[in-house]
């Protein structure tokens, strides 16, 4: 019997509202800006893919961005058939969750990079909130950049490129080195900070007789790690472009790239010592916590074996015999309380001097 399709299917993260899929969700909904930029200078006033398109077109240079957020798939769609983008391309945009990477369709480049913004543990309710990653998506063309956000910030670089005309001169590859580079400067940012948690972290567990808060650095760990995974990939990424596709990047946009490169392997080097650093102040906390249970445990057995020994006098002295030493004796109530403390002062001391107590 075959299957009838159900209108009660569960929404895929890519698909419109469900009110939506009778009418078909405009894609100018997704598009946060698109703008021309000629002679290394943006164009005043907002343009929709097609106008700007014909703009670059009558200007005879140039190249346009447009600037696209978490777009469904017919949006996309509807965009790439305007810059006549690879339908493969078309498919990874949508998708988010992705590492960083670059590949090559033909004459257009698709690079995926991950955002990652970082809040002190005193200003979220959820620890898994310190670090928290975003993508950006870049669809390169001759001349067109299209860049495609998922949980991320970008900032405005209209006018953050104000002042590098010349560099802007050179096409569209040369925003995306200001966005890596951007990207890259702020790993370096939360880098310095994370770098500040840490030291502190170190100084309580190596610091004698403090309390130190375990979870604190299990937490730190795991918000590191999801730094490590969301960065590592993007020097592979950066070397492909810097080593690869010469014929659609220029020999000065590789050297800045270069430059990127370069602070991203240190920004690298400087998580994975991190890392290692957390891990070896694991050990030492476990290592730590053992040895106070070990004194916690010798001051408990001194303490038990002290009340042991009047414990067992008082025990022989109740015992119901007739005939016993001292028995009779007047004075043997403060005899025994006597012996008592005696045997209490002797291991009192002898507790001491091993430093069990």
């Amino acid at each position: 019997m075959p299957s009838v399709p159900s209108p009660f299917r569960p929404r895929k993260k890519n698909d419109p509202p469900s009110s939506s899929r009778t009418f078909s969700v405009p894609a100018e909904r997704a598009i946060e800006h698109c703008r021309v930029f000629v002679d290394g200078e943006s164009l005043p006033g907002e343009f929709t893919p097609h106008t700007a398109l014909q703009t670059v077109e009558e200007y005879g240079r140039g190249f346009v961005w447009v600037g696209l957020h978490e777009p469904y798939e017919s949006q996309m769609t509807k965009v790439a058939s305007e810059f006549g983008i690879h339908e493969l391309i078309v498919e990874d945009a949508v998708q988010a969750h992705q590492r960083p990477k670059l590949e090559r369709y033909d004459d257009q480049l698709f690079m995926v990079a991950r955002s990652v913004n970082y809040r002190d543990h005193d200003e979220v309710a959820d620890k898994r909130q310190i670090i928290s990653t975003g993508e950006i998506q870049m669809i390169l063309g001759s001349n067109f950049i299209i860049t495609v956000r998922h949980s991320a910030k970008l900032p405005n670089l209209a006018y953050t490129v104000q002042d590098e005309q010349d560099l802007v001169e050179l096409g569209p590859v040369a925003m995306a080195w200001k966005i890596l580079d951007m990207m890259v400067d702020r790993y370096s940012e939360i880098v310095r900070l994370l770098a500040i948690e840490v030291d502190e972290i170190e100084e309580e567990v190596f610091t004698p007789q403090t309390k130190f808060n375990i979870d604190r650095i299990y937490m730190f760990k795991r918000e590191i790690l999801e730094m490590k995974h969301a960065i590592d990939p993007l020097s592979v990424a950066l070397k492909a472009m810097i080593n690869d596709h010469k014929d659609l990047i220029s020999k000065q946009i590789r050297s800045y790239l270069r430059d990127v490169n370069d602070h991203e392997l240190v920004v690298k080097d400087q998580v994975a010592g991190f890392d290692e650093r957390l891990t070896s102040l694991i050990d030492a906390s476990v290592a730590k916590v053992t040895m106070q249970q070990n004194s916690d445990m010798r001051t408990i057995s001194a303490v038990v074996g002290m009340w042991a020994a009047p414990t067992l006098v008082a025990g022989i002295y109740g015992m119901n015999f007739d005939v016993m030493p001292e028995l009779h004796w007047a004075g043997g109530y403060f005899m025994a309380l006597g012996v008592m403390v005696l045997v209490v002062a002797v291991m009192w001391w002898w507790f001491r001097r091993n430093h069990w107590l």
